[in-house]
């Protein structure tokens, strides 16, 4: 008997064409043998629309759905709501697939809903997803487990009435230059490297438009590397890749507008480096709960020392994307990893 599966994408984030672009990945991975797929796109400004094919999703014109559907919080339904007509159906729902990046989609918010639902879903679950995507607390968690991290300020959006006294708090921890990013925006948006008191300021009213806690970090000098985590009971962690980006640093341009920046899979470094990643990526998912995915971001400095940098709950599935190629090269074609991701969903559950 197929499983009903709805993938939920879109989202009004900053990553919603991301998003858009991951989903297709997913669908066109599904054994439609096994499933019985129905695509539900949340537009930029938050309407939960019924998407009649993947083609639409392709080319966009799933926004110009007229028949509204959304997730029934009602723990007895276990069903999408799908409103047309001026009448209703519920739609029984199996297996929620998010496909959804950055805020409302990646933060524990959507994940409330779900859980409300008592449908199973893909993913972490509201604990993990909310601190994985606030990169101040992850870094609160991170710091009791002794792995090595960028020293770092916290800055609110309150602090920033009196800027003078801001750039002193983080003047007096850190040298120039510094990041500073918006805590809990995803894909790095707002993110900026400050090399001095002028630009600091500038990185700061940027970063306070995205999100009102705002981590001032260290500049930490290394290679960009990255690690996959899967699992719910056991979790296992994925070979490790390299970011060659296109820019000074990975931001969200690098990712996605400029075709030469690059990943390496399975990239050489130090003897040992590549296991402390893999152990690292494994804890720090353990420790903040996680289940089902993550991808986990490390720096390698020259000389030899791992990094933490940041984990990502629910990773990017696009084509550049490091996560499913990560596992393909373990020998996990991506239909595979679609499928397990389902089945720890259900696993979670039961």
């Amino acid at each position: 008997m197929k499983k009903n599966i709805v993938v939920v994408f879109g989202g009004n984030s900053s990553e919603h064409d991301v998003s858009c672009v991951s989903a297709t990945t997913v669908i066109k991975a599904m054994d439609m043998e096994k499933y019985n797929v129905t695509y539900v796109g949340i537009t930029r400004d938050g309407q939960w629309l019924l998407v009649d094919k993947l083609a639409d999703i392709e080319d966009g014109s799933w926004r110009e759905s007229k028949v509204k559907a959304f997730i029934s919080p009602d723990t007895q339904e276990k069903a999408l709501v799908v409103l047309a007509e001026g009448t209703y159906k519920l739609q029984p729902v199996d297996v929620i697939f998010p496909v959804l990046h950055g805020l409302n989609g990646e933060d524990g918010t959507i994940q409330g809903l779900f859980q409300m639902s008592q449908i199973p879903y893909v993913g972490c679950g509201v604990l993990a997803s909310a601190v994985s995507m606030d990169k101040v607390y992850t870094k609160v968690i991170v710091d009791k487990l002794g792995i090595n991290q960028a020293r770092f300020v916290h800055v609110r959006k309150s602090d920033l009435a009196h800027m003078d006294a801001s750039i002193k708090m983080v003047e007096d921890v850190l040298e120039y230059p510094v990041f500073v990013k918006p805590s809990c925006a995803g894909s790095s948006k707002g993110v900026s490297k400050a090399h001095d008191t002028k630009e600091l300021e500038a990185a700061l009213l940027e970063a306070v438009k995205h999100d009102r806690n705002i981590l001032v970090e260290e500049t930490i000098v290394g290679r960009e590397v990255e690690c996959g985590v899967l699992g719910g009971n056991e979790v296992k962690a994925s070979g490790v890749g390299e970011i060659l980006a296109a820019a000074e640093f990975y931001d969200f341009d690098a990712k996605y507008n400029n075709p030469e920046s690059k990943t390496v899979i399975d990239a050489p470094m130090p003897e040992g480096a590549r296991e402390e990643i893999r152990k690292n990526a494994v804890d720090i998912f353990k420790a903040v709960d996680g289940f089902g995915c993550a991808r986990v971001d490390f720096f390698l400095e020259e000389s030899g020392r791992v990094v933490f940098n940041e984990i990502n709950t629910l990773p990017g599935f696009t084509s550049i994307s490091m996560y499913p190629m990560l596992w393909e090269d373990q020998g996990v074609a991506i239909a595979e990893l679609v499928d397990t991701l389902i089945e720890l969903a259900e696993q979670r559950y039961n």
